[in-house]
């Protein structure tokens, strides 16, 4: 085995207690909060002591017999996430349960916040809910990601890219997050983690923002990597010790795939550029954290007011009944995969074959 290790020398992120009150107070600065100023002062210390003392998870209990460290402090906010993915998996493998589509709406416009108008995205989520809801023994989750940015307290925190350090050091799901010492709370991905878990399809329409996939689905496609290969078992690693990740996947790392086996469709839109390259890249990753394509249908990419003015967008997606019904297929060919799957019928060529190069 190779030898162990791990790079430093990156500047100290450490602040001092006068700057970390100056970025805490920013958090009252409504006049609404200028009574309360004695109570701030207090509760601004008590934040310093956790932040100086670097209380991460300062609620915890022992891991207990079922993990590899049964005497490790683990996070009960971790407990908790990790609980709900355990059920969402256990219903999503359960032969009598309802199937399940999560269906995403990969845009941050909404007309309840600045923008003052819907999103032609969510017109066509809508019409795709239509679709799937209408059949027999399915139900409808979706995913809003536009409460990104029009709903207090949604956030999804950044990917802190544990992976590159070592496979095993990424947690499933992620436990990064929340880090009470640095205020990195509500995060929404331990909601999202067990909606994906239990879905045996999964449908992302999104339009393009300057060549990419909107900040908030790209955030979220950033901490799903955890869905493939990541170490179910934080006091493997001591929570996030590099040096025994590092020799955990030396050794040999088994790279398991969460969410492998589910379904997918995708449906990509624009104004001017950059469609079919989105929809490339969201099913290249689709792909390699093992979901299925549902089909040619399924992957659909199309323009909405070919370089015509942005105030008449929704007129045009009025007048293209061509995209919804192409949406509405997307839909149903979805459906029929889960159909297939289900039954056993889908077959998956690879599907037994050893991955050579598992990444």
């Amino acid at each position: 085995m190779a030898k162990v290790r791990v790079r430093k020398g990156m500047p100290s992120v450490a602040l001092t207690k006068a700057e970390f009150t100056r970025r805490a107070r920013e958090r009252f600065f409504d006049p609404a909060f200028e009574p309360l100023q004695a109570d701030i002062d207090r509760i601004i210390g008590a934040a310093w002591n956790g932040y100086h003392d670097y209380r991460k998870s300062p609620r915890t209990r022992k891991a207990g017999a079922r993990y590899a460290d049964p005497d490790y402090d683990l996070s009960l906010d971790w407990i908790r996430s990790h609980d709900a993915v355990t059920r969402a998996e256990r219903r999503q493998k359960s032969p009598g349960s309802r199937s399940r589509i999560l269906l995403v709406n990969g845009s941050s416009r909404s007309d309840q916040t600045c923008p003052g108008e819907m999103s032609k995205t969510f017109r066509l989520v809508e019409i795709a809910h239509r679709v799937i809801e209408r059949e027999r023994g399915f139900e409808v989750q979706v995913l809003d990601l536009s409460l990104l940015t029009s709903q207090y307290g949604r956030q999804i925190l950044p990917c802190k890219a544990c992976v590159s350090t070592a496979q095993p050091l990424c947690h499933w799901p992620c436990s990064c997050y929340p880090n009470h010492a640095l205020g990195q709370v509500n995060d929404w991905m331990a909601e999202i983690y067990p909606m994906w878990a239990a879905a045996h399809g999964v449908m992302i329409v999104t339009p393009v923002n300057w060549y990419q996939a909107p900040s908030g689905l790209k955030s979220m496609i950033d901490r799903l990597v955890c869905a493939d290969g990541g170490n179910p078992d934080p006091t493997s690693t001591s929570g996030k010790d590099p040096k025994k990740a590092k020799e955990i996947e030396l050794k040999g790392w088994d790279y398991p795939r969460h969410l492998a086996g589910r379904a997918f469709s995708v449906v990509v839109h624009g104004d001017a550029a950059g469609t079919e390259t989105l929809r490339r890249i969201l099913t290249d990753w689709l792909r390699d954290i093992g979901l299925v394509s549902a089909g040619h249908a399924a992957e659909l990419d199309r323009y909405v007011g070919y370089y015509e003015p942005y105030a008449t967008s929704h007129d045009a997606l009025d007048r293209d009944r061509a995209l919804q019904d192409e949406t509405r297929n997307a839909a149903r060919a979805l459906v029929q995969a889960v159909k297939l799957m289900r039954r056993g019928k889908f077959a998956q060529p690879d599907a037994r074959l050893r991955e050579v190069r598992p990444k």
